[in-house]
């Protein structure tokens, strides 16, 4: 019997993952390091969105590329949702079976006079909420609407529960580049290796 080979050391682990998604309203290729310093490369024909995407991979220190085509005559929320799924997906894979991990992030980060609360767990168990963010506004294309679907698409595919709470706000570039910080922050935190860590961070073995 050939004895079993002894699990890499976190060091050796090369924590990435690219996930390509076609339908007839988008074509999405993405690519994640979680062990990135920070870079990103994006472009999905929303500017703004664009700019978020950045921002959350620079608070997280992943190293992001996104390239997305969609039907925006129509709306950015086929684009906004596939990203999402995407890059939920990318996360779930990039983890793997979450040995070693923090597990658990959270963030309380001020922008101006916004404030957000971003708490998250990498739980196996996918939940999203989201109290307080702006709606029915328009950003340089970008509907204020469309930050809590693509965090939906992101807890789902991502298996994660993630919680958001606006706590306060006014502008709402500010709310939500708050938003996207924070998840950016609370995910670094989850997914960081615990050097105390000797396995899952679950009594039940499996997350």
């Amino acid at each position: 019997m050939q004895p079993e080979s002894a699990p890499q050391p976190f060091d050796s682990v090369h924590r990435a993952a690219t996930v390509k998604r076609e339908t007839r309203e988008t074509k999405v290729t993405l690519e994640l390091d979680l062990d990135g310093s920070g870079r990103a490369t994006v472009a999905t024909g929303l500017g703004f969105f664009d700019h978020m995407l950045e921002l959350l991979a620079a608070q997280g220190l992943f190293d992001l590329t996104i390239e997305a085509q969609g039907d925006l005559h129509t709306g950015g929320h086929h684009t906004v949702e596939d990203v999402g799924i995407c890059l939920g997906s990318a996360l779930s894979e990039a983890v793997g079976d979450k040995r070693g991990i923090t597990r658990y992030g959270s963030m309380l980060l001020p922008m101006d006079e916004a404030l957000v609360m971003v708490a998250l767990d990498l739980s196996g168990r996918p939940y999203f909420a989201y109290d307080g963010g702006p709606v029915g506004e328009n950003i340089a294309g970008f509907s204020a609407g469309l930050v809590a679907e693509f965090f939906r698409s992101v807890a789902n595919n991502a298996r994660l529960t993630l919680h958001v709470r606006v706590l306060s706000g006014g502008d709402a570039h500010h709310t939500i580049e708050a938003v996207f910080k924070g998840v950016g922050r609370a995910l670094r935190q989850a997914v960081s290796l615990d050097p105390r860590a000797q396995g899952i961070p679950s009594t039940k073995g499996v997350l």
